[in-house]
């Protein structure tokens, strides 16, 4: 049983090769419950709306950053040019670990979130959710400034993404739909390009962490194939959600679900590869 759960769950973050079906399999299962646990926690005391999900994105901004500071470290990226550096470098507090990477990052990110949520919703300020996501989002986003050489290379990511985006709000002008459509190209668009384009220009290789993903740019020879079915399916799970009748803040925390999991590890992957870690 040891070896199992080191070969399966330990080593693959260790040795840095991601995802296998084991765990992806654990992992969807436990966060598909942890969802269910959150909706019940939140029903009835948290309004789920377009500010709430707005408030849950810049936390999601806030675990991504912070998963690339990490990655930065890592790969030697992240150096000493401020004494702030390297307070950071040296308190190894963002260097590779449970924590700081898949699952690790995720169950921190959340904890934090709901340590905001608890905290504001005694002070009746839920709607400040927002501002405490920023907080602790920008710091680590400007740790990273200094190293962006590539920014300009996000620009084709965020247009592959802004397009899709723009066509699902002038087909469901839902705000909250559309943050579905968007989240999901700019994953896919990010994961084409950085693999299928970026690796090529920078000589830096990167791969397919997750094993759906990874299945579909190896069959079908290109990464763009995965860009399309993840816009496609974007797509129609907003077409559902739009004509589901269903209680409305029902709707929203699905939407929101499906919002994470796309801008989640497309915001990661710009991150990384503007940084070329």
């Amino acid at each position: 049983m040891d070896n199992f759960i080191y070969d399966y769950f330990v080593r693959p973050i260790w040795d840095r090769s991601g995802y296998n079906l084991v765990n992806t399999l654990a992992y969807a299962i436990i966060a598909i419950a942890s969802v269910y646990a959150l909706r019940l926690i939140l029903k009835g005391r948290v309004k789920i709306d377009e500010t709430f999900m707005r408030g849950v994105l810049c936390f999601v901004l806030f675990g991504s950053t912070i998963r690339v500071v990490t990655d930065a470290i890592d790969n030697g990226k992240f150096l000493p040019i401020t004494p702030i550096h390297q307070m950071v470098l040296d308190s190894h507090l963002w260097d590779y670990g449970y924590l700081t990477v898949s699952p690790g990052v995720y169950i921190l990110t959340a904890g934090l979130l709901l340590a905001s949520l608890a905290i504001l919703y005694r002070m009746k300020r839920v709607e400040w959710l927002a501002y405490a996501g920023m907080m602790l989002w920008l710091p680590h986003f400007l740790l990273l400034v200094p190293f962006m050489s590539y920014a300009a290379y996000a620009l084709p990511i965020i247009a592959l993404a802004i397009v899709p985006a723009w066509l699902a709000w002038r087909h469901f002008a839902d705000k909250a739909l559309v943050l579905v459509v968007a989240g999901q190209a700019l994953d896919g668009a990010a994961t084409f390009f950085v693999i299928d384009i970026f690796s090529k220009v920078s000589g830096v290789a990167y791969f397919e962490q997750h094993v759906v993903g990874g299945f579909i740019g190896a069959f079908f020879g290109t990464f763009f194939a995965f860009y399309l079915l993840k816009v496609g399916i974007a797509f129609a799970a907003a077409h559902v959600l739009k004509e589901e009748k269903m209680d409305e803040e029902d709707r929203h925390f699905v939407a929101l679900v499906l919002m994470i999991m796309g801008f989640a590890p497309g915001i990661r992957d710009i991150l990384r590869m503007v940084i070329a870690a």
